[in-house]
C-alpha cells in the first residue's frame, strides 16, 4: 500500500496525465469539424460595400438652367427634412452683459434669445468710428471652443495655436473694418451640457447634444444653424452698425460644417468662407472618424458637399483648405470644386466660387479671405 508522501507525490502526475488526454479528446473533436469559410466579418468591410452600392439620388448634373433650378427644387427640400425639425421662434430679445474696448474695435458680450429656454452667447465686434454700417460675418467655431476663436490664451502654446492656425479670424475680420458676430455654438464652454466621454482640456457635449436632438427629430447641426440664424436676426436690427443686405458667414472645422449647411436654412446668408470642412463625405467624415456631430444622418443618399454647397449658387463662396488636412482629405476637396466651378460657370458666375487650398493642415487661413470679400462684399 503506497504511502501518504508517495500519494502525494503522485497526485499532480495523474492530474496532468489527465489534462492531457482531455486536451487530446477536445482536439481530435475540432478535427473532426469541417474548417470555417474565410469570410469578412468586419463592420469595414461591411461598410465599404454599404457605400459602394449607394449614388446619391439628387447629384448634380444639370446641362442647362432649367434643370439646374428643378435640382435645386428637390436637393433644397430634402436638405431641409435631413437637417431636422427647428424650435419654436421666440420675440427677438437680447442681454448685453460685458464691452470691451481694444485698439480697432470694441468687443461685447451679449446672450440672444434662440428659443423659450436658450439664449445663445455671442462675442459682438464693432469696428471704430463706423462712417457708416458695415458688412457683417457670423463666425462659427470648431471642436477647440470659443476662446482661440476670439483670440483669447493662457499659455504661450496657446497663443501660438491661435497664430499658427488663424482661429482668432473674427478679430481678424473686425479690424480690418467688419462687423463680426463669433457664436459660442451650442454644446461648448459655458454651454456644454454632459461632458464628452475623453474631452477633459475643455467643456463639450456635442453626444449630448446630437443623442438628443435625433431623439427630438432635430440635428446638431440643424439646431445650431437655428441659433445662428437668431443671430443674424439681431445683426439686422443693428442698422447703424450693420449693413442688413450684406451678412455672410465664416467657420473652421466643424463651425465650417455649419457655414456649409446655413445658406441652405437663411437665403439672408449672402456669402460664405467654409474652411477646414468642405471635401467629400466618401472621403471625410464617412472613413475617418469625426465627431458624431458631424455626421448628418441619412445624407449620403442625396447628394455630396459640392451638391450642398452647389444649392445656393451662385452666391459667393470661398473654400479654405490646406493640403495636409488629414481628416478632410485635399483630393475631395479638388474633385468638390471641379465640379463647383461647372456649376457657377452655368449660372453665369464663375468667379463666385473660389479656393484656397493653402501650404498647412487643418487650420483657416487668410490668404485670399480680404481679396475674396472686397471683390464681392464691399462697396
Amino acid at each position: 500500500m503506497p504511502s501518504r508522501l508517495s500519494s502525494r507525490l503522485l497526485l499532480p502526475l495523474v492530474r496532468q496525465t489527465m489534462l492531457v488526454a482531455l486536451m487530446t479528446c477536445v482536439s481530435a473533436s475540432f478535427a473532426d469539424e469541417p474548417d470555417g469559410p474565410d469570410v469578412p466579418h468586419k463592420v469595414e468591410s461591411s461598410f465599404q460595400q454599404l457605400v459602394e452600392s449607394v449614388e446619391p439620388s439628387h447629384a448634380w448634373n444639370a446641362t442647362n438652367l432649367a434643370e439646374h433650378r428643378q435640382w435645386q427644387q428637390r436637393l433644397e427640400g430634402v436638405m431641409k427634412e435631413l437637417l431636422g425639425r427647428m424650435p419654436e421662434r421666440v420675440p427677438q430679445q437680447v442681454k448685453w452683459v460685458e464691452k470691451e474696448r481694444f485698439d480697432s474695435f470694441t468687443r461685447h458680450k451679449i446672450y440672444v434669445q434662440t428659443e423659450a429656454a436658450y439664449w445663445a452667447p455671442v462675442y459682438y465686434f464693432v469696428p471704430h468710428d463706423l462712417e457708416r454700417p458695415r458688412p457683417a460675418i457670423v463666425c462659427l467655431h470648431g471642436h477647440s471652443g470659443i476662446w482661440p476663436y476670439i483670440g483669447h490664451a493662457e499659455t504661450d502654446a496657446e497663443r501660438k495655436r491661435i497664430e499658427e492656425s488663424e482661429l482668432d479670424y473674427a478679430v481678424y475680420l473686425a479690424r480690418q473694418g467688419y462687423v463680426t458676430a463669433a457664436i459660442n455654438v451650442r454644446g461648448w464652454n459655458e454651454t456644454a451640457g454632459h461632458q464628452d466621454s475623453g474631452i477633459k482640456h475643455l467643456p463639450r457635449s456635442c453626444t449630448h447634444v446630437t443623442m438628443d436632438s435625433l431623439l427630438l427629430g432635430m440635428t446638431p447641426q440643424g439646431l445650431r444653424c437655428w441659433d445662428a440664424m437668431r443671430v443674424i436676426d439681431f445683426l439686422q436690427s443693428r442698422t447703424g452698425e450693420v449693413q442688413g443686405e450684406k451678412i455672410g458667414v465664416a467657420g473652421l472645422s466643424g463651425g465650417g460644417t455649419l457655414a456649409m449647411y446655413l445658406p441652405i436654412l437663411d437665403e439672408r446668408v449672402r456669402f460664405a468662407m467654409i474652411a477646414g470642412a468642405f471635401s467629400t463625405y466618401r472621403q471625410s467624415i464617412y472613413p475617418i472618424r469625426h465627431c458624431i456631430c458631424n455626421c448628418l444622418p441619412g445624407v449620403m443618399q442625396y447628394a455630396e458637399m459640392a451638391d450642398v454647397v452647389g444649392l445656393y449658387a451662385p452666391r459667393p463662396v470661398l473654400l479654405i483648405n490646406g493640403v495636409d488636412d488629414r481628416i478632410f482629405p485635399i483630393d475631395g476637396a479638388r474633385q468638390g470644386y471641379e465640379q463647383l466651378k461647372k456649376m457657377y460657370t452655368l449660372l453665369g458666375h464663375p468667379e463666385r466660387i473660389e479656393a484656397d487650398f493653402f501650404e498647412g493642415g487643418h487650420a483657416w487661413s487668410n490668404n485670399k479671405t480680404l481679396s475674396f470679400l472686397e471683390k464681392h462684399v464691399a462697396d
